[in-house]
């Protein structure tokens, strides 16, 4: 059963599940990338600096392009535009596709000029290399300049989004632009798994205490990316549909109130492979 989507400002859908691959090597992704597609996910999230997208491309040879939402994104050293031009030159190279359908920032980065990366974005848009643009971990404020100042629409915002860490302000802000929200660890990094609240509702409905979180996320309107090594979990992972929260249920969730991320804190090491930036 392929899953729910929601449209994005270009008229594409975007699948509400998809294939989660931080964190993943070459040894097991592909295994959950088959697991996810073949259960009807429909979409696939990666990155180059998740270091996986050959062995992607390789269990992505098995299916239909057109079938499949691919998703990768640029580093935040990488915003340059020639950068992003190259970046997304080998990341397409690697997959084996010659398009993305979503391609992100990965992460904002305050040491190169926001403009001069989305101009890049708007130039792979204009050469067929990426049909929608969108960003990963920016701010409410962030996301503003974006829009501000893109060519092309920002589609998506993936953010840190789970039961511990709802960003409010991120997500309303995102609703208010109709830029659609993905949830990127949207389990948490299975840290939630030990909520009270969580756990109680998982044995009252019978179901996993991913399940419930990924249903919860999904009744707000925001795409999840769960990732796991094992097929099976991903497989359950994407038993959502058919079966709903009660209204008094999901509010337990949303009424958490934790604020606990899992990795989006506010220091970042700026000299790290990731950002690449020199003093």
């Amino acid at each position: 059963m392929a899953t729910p989507t929601t449209a994005l400002p270009s008229g594409d859908e975007l699948p509400m599940v998809g294939v989660g691959t931080w964190n993943l090597d070459d040894e097991t992704v592909g295994d959950s990338v088959r697991a996810g597609l073949d259960a009807g996910y429909g979409h696939v999230d990666t990155a180059e600096g998740y270091h996986n997208e050959a062995a992607i491309g390789d269990a992505l040879a098995d299916y239909e392009r057109e079938d499949v939402f691919l998703t990768s994104k640029v580093l935040p050293k990488h915003l340059g535009y020639e950068s992003v031009i190259a970046s997304c030159e080998a990341s397409l190279d690697r997959l084996g596709t010659d398009y993305l359908d979503l391609y992100l920032v990965h992460w904002p980065n305050p040491a190169i000029s926001l403009r001069e990366t989305l101009n890049a974005m708007a130039t792979l848009v204009d050469r067929g290399m990426v049909r929608n643009v969108g960003v990963s971990n920016f701010s409410a404020y962030q996301l503003s300049a974006a829009h501000h100042i893109s060519d092309v629409p920002i589609a998506v915002n993936q953010i840190e989004y789970h039961p511990w860490n709802t960003q409010h302000d991120v997500v309303e802000y995102c609703r208010e632009t109709n830029t659609v929200v993905e949830a990127a660890a949207p389990l948490g990094r299975t840290e939630v798994f030990e909520d009270p609240t969580i756990q109680a509702i998982a044995d009252e409905y019978d179901r996993s205490p991913a399940q419930v979180i990924l249903k919860w996320a999904v009744e707000n309107d925001v795409v999840v990316l769960p990732k796991s090594t094992s097929p099976d979990h991903v497989r359950a992972n994407a038993d959502l549909f058919g079966w709903d929260l009660d209204p008094e249920d999901h509010q337990r969730i949303d009424d958490i109130g934790r604020h606990q991320p899992v990795y989006d804190h506010p220091a970042r090491d700026w000299s790290s492979d990731t950002y690449g930036i020199s003093q």
